[in-house]
């Protein structure tokens, strides 16, 4: 029997430091005309018309959220990363392959969690096309209906790419933007999906089980967070008896 090696308090801490979160940007929210009102207990000051969030206090909800996201991962469970914003789309993709984790960058699509049995449906058809061109199995067909399949292999992989390992319902879901992935969160709270989300100054955290108030528009603010996000998922995942990266499995 191999022994999972344990894993120091202080090895999983991961360094969270606001002056590197304000050369960030995270502490610029939006104009004070959009302020919605459940964020005021997050906001320091205005500047420019433009309203300052108190990274003292963002400091402590990004440890919250990182310490439940440790938790969840060393359980086994699963966190979904969604950013549809166009801007932020490859950094997510590559924060979310890095980890080895699911994610959506492209639109939400309705019933991904709600009806996921159809998602799974899709996700299988995706991967038969997918064996059937590796396999060389659409040689067989006239140019013009290899066309047709090639143009819906690719209009599926676009939407399901990255989900497509995904066999079930996460228990967790990461949301860059709640305001633009709404119908995300609204599925997340209708099935009980715990929701960690980067709230701005136009959002209500209260939707949010572990708000991280921060600027969700600027890609330095985001990739910060996302940064923290991975680095306490690597520290958190422990070297199974088959990881070559483990001494004891050899």
């Amino acid at each position: 029997m191999v022994n999972t090696p344990k894993i120091k308090e202080k090895d999983k801490k991961v360094k969270i430091d606001t002056k590197e979160m304000m050369e960030a940007g995270m502490h610029l929210g939006h104009r004070t005309s959009k302020l919605h009102p459940k964020m005021e207990d997050f906001i320091v000051g205005i500047k420019n018309t433009v309203h300052i969030i108190d990274l003292q206090k963002t400091e402590k909800c990004l440890q919250d959220a990182l310490n439940f996201i440790s938790e969840l991962i060393k359980s086994g469970g699963t966190l979904l990363i969604v950013g549809t914003k166009p801007p932020l789309r490859n950094l997510v993709q590559q924060i979310a392959q890095a980890c080895n984790l699911p994610y959506v960058v492209e639109r939400w699509l309705g019933g991904t969690f709600s009806n996921f049995e159809v998602i799974l449906k899709r996700v299988k058809y995706l991967k038969e096309l997918e064996d059937k061109k590796k396999k060389g199995e659409l040689d067989k067909y006239t140019k013009k209906e290899k066309a047709m399949i090639e143009r819906e292999l690719t209009n599926l992989k676009r939407k399901f790419e990255g989900v497509k390992d995904m066999e079930k319902i996460p228990e967790a879901v990461f949301i860059c933007d709640i305001v633009r992935d709404k119908a995300c969160l609204k599925e997340a709270r209708m099935k009980g999906i715990k929701v960690v989300a980067i709230v701005d100054t136009n959002t209500d955290p209260t939707l949010v089980d572990y708000p991280i108030p921060a600027n969700d528009d600027a890609i330095p603010s985001v990739k910060y967070i996302l940064e923290k996000v991975a680095t306490v998922i690597k520290k958190s995942k422990i070297p199974s008896s088959n990881d070559k990266s483990n001494p004891k499995s050899k």
